[in-house]
């Protein structure tokens, strides 16, 4: 892994980007079946599908060197990752402690499935301090209706146990919540579980669109069965907001809430798929190839391979540059007109291959329930907003909501519903704090 040549000319990389690393690739004990990633291996034909040890001390040096940051964070990924066994990792950390330099600190986040965690691993987890992302798309039935073994078996049993493990051995965890058809219906259920008996702080939900083709890659304009709509996206998200934002603002975060209130308050958004432009969250298979996104690993996107060119320069390379520039140059003018686009930016790329009301190619699939969600909580997030301007507490909102709705149940007994609203709003009683709301 010596004499690497660089891409002429030498172009620019960010200070800083993140790299979804896949060590053991597309190779994963599951076999989840709307998961986009399983047809990969198809990409590796006779691979062992195990990253070398040489190539993780060199992705490591490299990664490391890259960033100029004081913070660096390795995303391991899969497939799943547990597969390379814990020795793999112990590994890792040695690496990333011989050539992290003074003051540099080094994070972890590590996306499991779940199922192979045991004692030893969570002993390695919480003396290492990972942050691990545990994926879990609801109560028993809805989990296990696509989240199956090779054999066709549920997993909802072992997914739980890590979590218990998890829990005792005192290790930073998350959740990660595909939304599909199966359970993009079941909104609270979803989110109560999650709260409540799952336990966690933090949430992530991602909608599965899968595109209907034979190739597992970014083509055709059609979603299969198992995708969620745009629209049952949104009602899933106002759902759960309606519940969040009334009872756990400041004990629970999801991240979709998160983003959406630093745009509000004209922050950049720390998402990447709702930044103007992207480009940098990479992904990097067991081999050394680099690819331009995680949902792109694809031949077209490969970028190059890091034990031929070095990390940072290909990185930097105009074909990588102009990726992430063409999520914004893309955007149907339906989307730059659109009074969210500024919390939106148009969704991930992956997703846009629907036409617009006027026929412009581009559109996200999501994008009615993107509308609906963000034109939802519009007052809420304004509100929170102001309180951190005020440098009080978005928490604070819940306090005013319920205020506002005490109101309200007083006003119905004395405001006819098409009366003016006494809030002096404008509006009718019955469009405003008289709305009836479940």
């Amino acid at each position: 892994m010596t004499n690497l040549q660089s891409p002429t000319p030498i172009a620019q990389a960010p200070p800083a980007f993140h790299i979804m690393l896949k060590p053991r690739g597309a190779v994963c004990n599951l076999d989840c079946k709307y998961c986009y990633f399983l047809a990969k291996e198809m990409m590796y034909p006779g691979s062992r599908f195990r990253m070398a040890d040489a190539l993780l001390e060199e992705y490591t040096k490299q990664y490391i060197a890259a960033q100029r940051v004081p913070e660096v964070t390795f995303g391991w990924q899969g497939g799943e990752p547990t597969l390379m066994g814990l020795d793999f990792f112990r590994r890792a950390v040695a690496y990333q402690q011989k050539y992290a330099p003074p003051g540099t600190r080094i994070l972890n986040a590590f996306q499991t499935n779940g199922t192979l965690i045991d004692d030893e691993w969570c002993r390695f987890f919480k003396e290492h301090g990972f942050l691990v992302g545990l994926s879990i798309d609801g109560p028993q039935p809805l989990h296990d209706f696509y989240r199956v073994d090779k054999g066709g078996q549920p997993t909802f049993g072992k997914v739980m146990r890590a979590l218990e493990l998890l829990q005792q051995h005192g290790v930073e965890y998350n959740t990660l919540t595909t939304l599909h058809a199966a359970n993009v219906g079941h909104p609270l259920a979803v989110y109560r579980f999650l709260r409540d008996e799952v336990g966690t702080q933090f949430m992530q939900f991602i909608p599965i669109v899968e595109r209907d083709n034979e190739t597992g890659y970014q083509e055709g304009d059609r979603a299969t069965d198992r995708s969620l709509t745009g629209k049952q996206y949104g009602d899933f998200l106002i759902a759960i907001f309606d519940e969040w934002v009334r009872r756990d603002v400041g004990r629970i975060f999801v991240q979709i809430f998160d983003v959406a209130l630093a745009a509000w308050i004209g922050e950049p958004p720390g998402l990447c798929i709702f930044s103007e432009t992207c480009g940098n969250a990479l992904a990097m298979e067991h081999n050394g190839d680099l690819f331009s996104c995680d949902h792109f690993v694809e031949p077209k996107y490969k970028l190059g391979n890091i034990q031929e060119i070095p990390l940072l320069d290909l990185v930097g390379l105009p074909e990588q540059i102009q990726f992430g520039r063409d999520k914004r140059d893309t955007l149907p003018r339906y989307c730059r007109e659109c009074e969210v686009r500024f919390v939106c930016n148009g969704g991930c790329p992956k997703d846009r291959f629907i036409t617009t009301p006027d026929g412009e190619p581009g559109l996200n699939y999501l994008c009615e329930g993107f509308r609906a969600f963000f034109n939802h909580i519009d007052r809420p997030m304004r509100i929170m907003a102001a309180e951190l301007r005020a440098r009080r507490p978005p928490a604070n909102i819940m306090r005013i909501l319920a205020q506002e709705e005490a109101q309200a149940r007083q006003w119905q007994t004395s405001v006819g519903r098409n009366d003016p609203c006494p809030c002096g709003s404008g509006k009718k009683f019955k469009a405003c704090h008289g709305r009836r709301t479940n």
